[in-house]
């Protein structure tokens, strides 16, 4: 039978446009007005207040780097001393409650698997391996009560890295992209420099915009490779394209584009791609210089460790190559931060092979933690003194992370099961109070001290913004009818970090 409603699709024809059924439906004045209102209510569903509306406070930072150990690295073997493991080593453990393990690691009480040493004035104790951090302690506050929603890989790394435990939500770079804008229109706001290896849990999905416009996403960039930006310049195999074609086609491009995009208002995600476009055009010039790591001085090079090519490494784990490959991060990371991007994300360990090359020591955490945590603190270290000497850790903030903790009980000897109950962040630079400890644990490291009042990651996320000059619970973008934040309904900031 004949069907004439507006509304028919004879099968096999795709969908009508909104525009069009906007138009069979209503026609004349009546659909221009009916187009309106809906594009109203689609532009309310997904809107953003101007940000700088969340500038409440002066700004004592202008970017930040964020260390993040993918495993779950163990704050009861590197930086929370706790002299009732050493004392009580290998005696039955007895946690006061019943206890849900990831991987029912209950075993005896475990020490720490490196001796503890005091560093600095403020005498911080901390684990032989990352003893390279010693000589900075006092610009360091750590944390040791920060509690996880979730001891599962997947759901405390996106809450560590977005706020949420849950897909879907942006990124902390990508929100601290749109609120504060980029330093240099050349270069991307928000910079990812994932572990060589690979990606951590949930891959892209830590640093993706989400919701927000899609130039806020993390550019993901691969320092000390022959290509660190992926399809950033033509594939060598395109010999006939030349600089004045390549750019011609671009222009060609932004044209058609924003021609598609004026008869689609209402959609950000063409304006967001179409910037995309056109900072990877921009990128073409001015990534490679800031990722030419050869330019560097000597004395900086060595000051990394980089002063000695990549050797042929053995194929067990060895401090040395993870030192080199995380130096080389963090180098890249002070060049780029240098040159105006506000947030770099550096993760170590993603590999999942045996012996395994991530945090997540259930078998053996000597074994596994030595050289990731050696590694890390020399180029962490080296990192901290570079921005100290070229007065950038002034208002540059360090936030060193993982998804959660290990437990003080033992799992198969060797090994600690996962801890979410409590584990260590710690901060420094960018109006940071160092040499302090803000939030204990508890005799065991199982638990924060003080029960009902742990830190959150809300509560971190918060100061973070709060030393960018932001508000937390102002810097919003609506969406599906809810003002969506960082730090979601939650959040307070830690003042005791302020300097």
């Amino acid at each position: 039978m004949h069907n004439d409603s507006p509304f028919h699709r004879p099968h096999g024809r795709p969908d009508v446009s909104r525009r069009e059924f906007l138009w069979r439906s209503g026609g004349g004045l009546g659909g221009i007005a009916l187009a309106a209102m809906l594009r109203g209510e689609t532009q309310a569903a997904s809107v953003a207040p101007d940000p700088k509306s969340a500038f409440a406070f002066k700004p004592k930072a202008k970017r930040v780097i964020q260390l993040f150990m993918s495993g779950a690295a163990s704050h009861l073997d590197l930086w929370d001393f706790k002299p009732a493991l050493v004392k009580h080593h290998g005696k039955p453990s007895n946690f006061g409650e019943h206890v849900e393990a990831f991987q029912d690691g209950l075993g005896p009480w475990l020490k720490p698997v490196w001796d503890f040493s005091p560093h600095g004035q403020c005498g911080k104790m901390l684990g032989e391996t990352v003893a390279p951090l010693g000589a900075h302690v006092d610009d360091i506050a750590f944390i040791h009560n920060v509690v996880s929603k979730s001891g599962v890989h997947s759901q405390a790394t996106l809450q560590q890295a977005t706020g949420f435990v849950l897909p879907g939500f942006p990124g902390a770079g990508c929100w601290v992209s749109y609120g504060l804008g980029s330093m240099n229109e050349n270069l991307p706001a928000f910079v990812v420099l994932p572990d060589h290896r690979g990606f951590a849990s949930n891959g892209v999905k830590n640093w993706d915009a989400a919701f927000l416009p899609s130039q806020h996403s993390g550019t993901v960039i691969y320092p000390g490779t022959d290509s660190p930006i992926a399809d950033l310049h033509p594939h060598k195999a395109g010999s006939y394209i030349t600089p004045a074609s390549e750019a011609e086609a671009h222009a060609l491009m932004a044209s058609l584009n924003r021609s598609h995009a004026k008869t689609r208002d209402e959609d950000q995600r063409l304006d967001a791609r179409i910037k995309s476009y056109e900072l990877a055009a921009k990128m073409q010039l001015a990534a490679p210089e800031a990722l030419n790591l050869k330019t560097e001085p000597a004395h900086v090079m060595k000051l990394y460790g980089l002063d000695r090519g990549p050797q042929t490494w053995p194929k067990e784990i060895n401090a040395d190559e993870e030192a080199y490959y995380f130096s080389q991060k963090c180098l890249a990371a002070r060049r780029l931060l240098e040159r105006g991007v506000r947030f770099v994300q550096i993760w170590s360990g993603n590999d999942n092979s045996f012996p395994r090359r991530n945090w997540d020591s259930h078998e053996d955490i000597q074994r596994d933690h030595g050289p990731l945590s050696n590694g890390m603190a020399r180029g962490a270290a080296a990192l901290i003194a570079d921005l100290k000497q070229r007065g950038m850790l002034d208002d540059t903030i360090i936030l060193w992370t993982t998804e959660f903790g290990r437990m003080p009980s033992s799992q198969g000897g060797k090994g600690r099961d996962h801890n979410p109950f409590v584990f260590t962040n710690w901060l420094c630079g960018g109006g940071i109070k160092g040499g302090i400890v803000a939030g204990e644990s508890d005799e065991w490291g199982y638990k924060p001290l003080d029960r009902a009042n742990p830190t959150q990651v809300y509560d971190i996320h918060a100061t973070m913004l709060r030393l960018l000059g932001l508000d937390h619970t102002k810097l919003t973008w609506r969406h599906n009818g809810i003002d969506r934040r960082l730090t979601d309904v939650h959040g307070h900031v830690i003042k005791s970090l302020l300097a």
